[in-house]
Protein backbone atom coordinates (compact mmCIF):
# COMPACT_ATOMS: atom_id res chain seq x y z
CA UNK A 1 0.00 0.00 0.00
CA UNK A 2 2.66 2.09 0.81
CA UNK A 3 4.00 2.07 -2.74
CA UNK A 4 0.73 2.52 -4.50
CA UNK A 5 0.78 5.56 -2.45
CA UNK A 6 3.69 6.91 -3.07
CA UNK A 7 4.07 6.31 -6.78
CA UNK A 8 0.56 8.03 -6.63
CA UNK A 9 2.27 10.66 -4.89
CA UNK A 10 5.48 11.03 -7.71
CA UNK A 11 2.87 10.23 -10.38
CA UNK A 12 0.86 13.59 -9.35
CA UNK A 13 4.08 15.83 -8.75
CA UNK A 14 5.33 15.18 -12.06
CA UNK A 15 1.74 15.75 -13.83
CA UNK A 16 1.40 19.03 -11.93
CA UNK A 17 5.49 20.02 -13.19
CA UNK A 18 4.94 19.20 -16.36
CA UNK A 19 1.31 21.13 -16.59
CA UNK A 20 3.19 24.07 -15.27
CA UNK A 21 6.11 24.13 -17.40
CA UNK A 22 3.86 24.71 -20.79
CA UNK A 23 3.70 28.41 -19.71
CA UNK A 24 6.95 28.47 -17.44
CA UNK A 25 8.42 31.01 -20.20
CA UNK A 26 5.61 33.62 -20.74
CA UNK A 27 5.82 36.98 -19.02
CA UNK A 28 3.28 39.38 -18.35
CA UNK A 29 3.42 42.74 -19.55
CA UNK A 30 1.56 45.50 -17.43
CA UNK A 31 -0.72 47.60 -19.25
CA UNK A 32 0.08 51.08 -20.18
CA UNK A 33 -0.93 54.36 -21.68
CA UNK A 34 0.64 55.30 -25.03
CA UNK A 35 2.08 59.22 -25.30
CA UNK A 36 -0.96 59.16 -27.53
CA UNK A 37 -3.24 58.81 -25.03
CA UNK A 38 -4.12 54.81 -26.47
CA UNK A 39 -5.13 52.39 -23.41
CA UNK A 40 -2.78 48.91 -23.90
CA UNK A 41 -4.13 46.13 -22.25
CA UNK A 42 -2.09 43.87 -19.91
CA UNK A 43 -1.17 40.71 -21.73
CA UNK A 44 1.15 37.71 -21.85
CA UNK A 45 3.97 37.78 -24.46
CA UNK A 46 6.57 34.81 -25.02
CA UNK A 47 9.79 35.62 -23.02
CA UNK A 48 12.93 37.29 -24.86
CA UNK A 49 15.22 35.33 -25.94
CA UNK A 50 17.72 35.44 -29.19
CA UNK A 51 15.82 32.94 -31.23
CA UNK A 52 13.56 34.83 -33.70
CA UNK A 53 11.70 31.66 -34.89
CA UNK A 54 10.18 30.47 -31.21
CA UNK A 55 8.52 33.57 -31.06
CA UNK A 56 4.12 33.46 -31.05
CA UNK A 57 3.95 35.41 -33.97
CA UNK A 58 6.31 33.68 -36.42
CA UNK A 59 4.81 31.25 -39.01
CA UNK A 60 3.98 27.77 -37.90
CA UNK A 61 3.38 29.07 -33.83
CA UNK A 62 0.80 29.65 -31.92
CA UNK A 63 -0.61 31.86 -29.49
CA UNK A 64 -1.78 29.54 -26.65
CA UNK A 65 -3.77 32.12 -24.99
CA UNK A 66 -5.30 33.70 -27.98
CA UNK A 67 -5.34 30.77 -30.59
CA UNK A 68 -4.00 33.21 -33.12
CA UNK A 69 -1.23 32.13 -35.75
CA UNK A 70 1.49 33.52 -36.28
CA UNK A 71 1.71 35.36 -39.76
CA UNK A 72 5.33 36.89 -39.81
CA UNK A 73 8.20 34.34 -41.97
CA UNK A 74 10.34 32.57 -40.53
CA UNK A 75 14.16 32.86 -40.72
CA UNK A 76 16.56 30.78 -41.88
CA UNK A 77 19.96 31.39 -40.22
Amino acid sequence: MKKLVLSMVITAAAAAAFAGSAFARDVWVNGYTRSDGTEVRGHYRSAPDSSYNNNWSTEGNVNPYTGESGTRERRNY
